[in-house]
């Protein structure tokens, strides 16, 4: 097996990803979502870093950001040591 199908992911892979809105949601929307820390981003935005033990989950994350009613920006997964919490 090569790097590059060693990397691929998996819908079921447990992942972290960050998910960056346009505006500021305050932190103690925190308990509404689970296990995601909230913080401020760049330009009034905010970032959720959360885990996702697989796709289902990821989907049910971006579907408390829609009831909320703030832009969705992006949605990125990242390695634990990249994310603000540093792993």
């Amino acid at each position: 097996m090569n790097d590059t199908q060693q990397n691929r992911l998996t819908a079921n892979e447990p992942a972290t990803y960050e998910i960056r809105l346009q505006g500021q949601l305050p932190e103690r929307w925190a308990a509404w979502f689970g296990e995601v820390a909230i913080g401020p981003g760049e330009d009034g935005t905010t970032v959720l870093t959360c885990p996702a033990v697989d796709q289902a989950a990821l989907y049910g994350l971006l579907k408390k950001v829609r009831s909320l009613g703030l832009p969705l920006l992006s949605v990125v997964r990242v390695e634990r040591n990249q994310t603000n919490g540093g792993g």
